[in-house]
């Protein structure tokens, strides 16, 4: 399971060190692609075969289902970690995200979500200043 947070900057290679608590668990190639929010979602194989299952089963028909899973799978990469736990983010990937120094790496249970520093300051105070009201609006969740 994924959980923390970690920052790190992003070269101007567009190379980003991956912290040493995902790596392994993250395995040898993994999947690196646009998330919601503006931030990248990266997926251990395992998990993105599972995703896949289930992003195969939206309904051709729907054009909204057609539309996200274009956009969804047209940025996705197959990516592995250099010797220095590092991981190249494509072009596409870093402008979509607005990476370009200070990055912020979370885990968020079965994958990661690499996001803009500044974007995730602003997601985050956002979230906190609502948190008791979302958590209301969760009526399946149980704590």
């Amino acid at each position: 399971m994924f959980m923390g947070e970690f920052q790190h900057n992003i070269d101007t290679k567009g190379r980003l060190i991956i912290p040493a608590k995902f790596r392994d668990e993250l395995g040898a190639q993994f999947v690196i692609t646009r998330g919601m929010d503006g931030c990248l979602f990266g997926y251990p194989l395992t998990e993105w075969q599972k995703l896949e299952k289930k992003l195969q089963s939206l309904p051709l028909t729907k054009k909204d289902a057609r539309a996200f899973v274009r956009f969804f799978y047209s940025a996705a990469t197959e990516t592995e970690l250099d010797k220095q736990g590092r991981v190249t983010l494509p072009l596409t990937l870093r402008e979509y995200a607005t990476l370009t120094k200070n990055c912020v790496i979370i885990g968020v249970s079965n994958r990661i979500e690499i996001w803009n520093e500044e974007k995730w300051q602003e997601f985050s105070a956002a979230t906190a200043e609502n948190f008791d009201e979302i958590a209301e609006t969760m009526i399946d969740f149980d704590f």
